[in-house]
């Protein structure tokens, strides 16, 4: 997707930009100061010690429902872990945030005329959708696959390329109108090259659910009997469907459209396909903690570099 916000000089409404008496955005109970340019988000709000646990100094830990925020340093290199929760959901109050808290003024509630690009890298845990992708590896997402429908609550400009995907994966799956239309949302070609060295690249599709919207059984019979087959065997000039996790494509979405680069990396604790389980899958998390991290500190991150 390609950058496509407005801008104006009016004050933005109190119902609309909610702040704090002690001027911190809402539902993050941050403020502007209180995070780093780059950003780790994770679902699980226990996760984010198991992040700041290998920074050099937290100088910031602030919590409000299940978002928690530590922001600190490693090295010479400003950085901030955060959960989000689970869900798209959580992923549109998250992004919406943290946008505003670096490109409106939440004191006179304007939009600022320069406009600061984040650098967005989630960290999640995942089912492989294709058997040679094992459990306890690593995969890095070139494209978040929508399921949520949350993209089309927004005045979006998709790409070409992303427009194709879209195309070739409802005629290969005959996709039903009486679900949400799909939608492909591409990462940061940059913070891929960088977050995703050395991982398995592959389309991420995003689900609202963990149950039948990812074509679990348990007592109720998923509208899609073979899904998951579908989204194995789609693949469009190379791009194949990789993984299953439940918020990338929002994140790829939101972030492009408002300007900030954005990158997943899930640990696959997972095979859909040969049913196996990780063993120890948070001993894999933190492989990927180490490993993302270690990206982090060795390699120069452009912020408000275009793409």
């Amino acid at each position: 997707m390609n950058r496509k916000t407005i801008h104006h000089n009016n004050p933005i409404e109190p119902s609309e930009l909610i702040v704090t008496k002690e001027g911190a955005i809402y539902h993050l109970n941050l403020k502007p100061h209180e995070i780093a340019d780059t950003i780790l988000i994770v679902g699980d709000p226990n996760r984010v010690e198991r992040i700041s646990r290998h920074f050099d100094e937290i100088n910031f830990k602030i919590e409000n429902r299940e978002f928690i925020t530590h922001t600190g340093r490693i090295g010479d290199k400003s950085i901030t872990a955060m959960s989000t929760g689970i869900g798209c959901d959580n992923i549109d109050i998250v992004i919406n945030e943290l946008d505003a808290l670096v490109n409106i003024d939440l004191e006179t509630k304007k939009i600022k005329e320069n406009l600061k690009s984040l650098n967005i890298i989630r960290l999640g845990t995942s089912g492989s959708l294709q058997p040679e992708i094992p459990v306890d590896s690593f995969v890095a997402s070139t494209f978040g696959l929508g399921f949520d429908g949350l993209m089309n609550f927004y005045s979006t400009d998709f790409t070409p390329e992303e427009l194709e995907l879209k195309k070739a994966f409802t005629e290969h799956t005959s996709w039903s109108s009486s679900l949400n239309p799909p939608y492909f949302s591409k990462s940061s070609p940059s913070l891929f090259n960088i977050i995703g060295a050395g991982m398995t690249p592959g389309i991420t599709a995003t689900a609202h659910g963990f149950y039948g919207p990812q074509g679990r059984t348990l007592r109720l019979q998923p509208a899609i009997i073979n899904l998951n087959e579908k989204l194995r065997t789609f693949n469009h000039e190379g791009l194949f469907i990789s993984n299953f996790e439940m918020e990338t494509s929002a994140l790829y979405g939101l972030s492009a459209t408002l300007g900030h680069k954005a990158c997943t990396a899930c640990a696959i604790i997972a095979n859909r396909f040969k049913k196996e389980y990780s063993k120890d899958y948070q001993a894999t998390v933190d492989q990927l903690i180490v490993n993302v991290l270690g990206k982090i500190a060795s390699t120069q991150i452009d912020v408000d570099k275009n793409e």
